[in-house]
This record gives C-alpha cells, sequence and structure tokens, in this order.
C-alpha cells in the first residue's frame, strides 16, 4: 500500500488496487475469495459504500467504489 496516500474528494467514484505482499497468490483459494466477496457485502450492508464493480485476480484485488455517507 502507498504510504500516505487519502481520499480527498469524498463525493466521487475511486478506482482502488490492493495488492498482495510479494504478488502471493492468495485469492486462487476459494475461502479467500469468499473472504473477499463477505468483506464487501458487509460493508455494502453496514458501512454505506457504494460498490460499482470489483474484479479479483490471483494476488490482487480492483474496486470502483464510493461512500454514500462522504466519510471513506
Amino acid at each position: 500500500m502507498k504510504a500516505g496516500y487519502t481520499i480527498k474528494d469524498q463525493t466521487r467514484a475511486h478506482f482502488i488496487t490492493a495488492t498482495i505482499v510479494d504478488w502471493i497468490d492468495i485469492f486462487s483459494r476459494q475461502i479467500y475469495r469468499d473472504c473477499i466477496v463477505n468483506s464487501l457485502s458487509y460493508c455494502i450492508k453496514k458501512k454505506g459504500i457504494i460498490l460499482y464493480g470489483y474484479v479479483i485476480m490471483s494476488n490482487h484485488i480492483h474496486r470502483c467504489v464510493r461512500s454514500h455517507d462522504l466519510a471513506l
């Protein structure tokens, strides 16, 4: 993760990428993909995140998200 990055304009959607340290293929296992999907569902239901789309690759994830209540 890039140190010091903050989302400055909370009214817009953001494209966010998260990578696994050393590019280990952790998401090739279904249990870890399910964990990501469950976490995204929780954020949608409980945290007010608007998820426009996501893709889970073997060693990273891309998301296009926006905060419903403007508090990312």
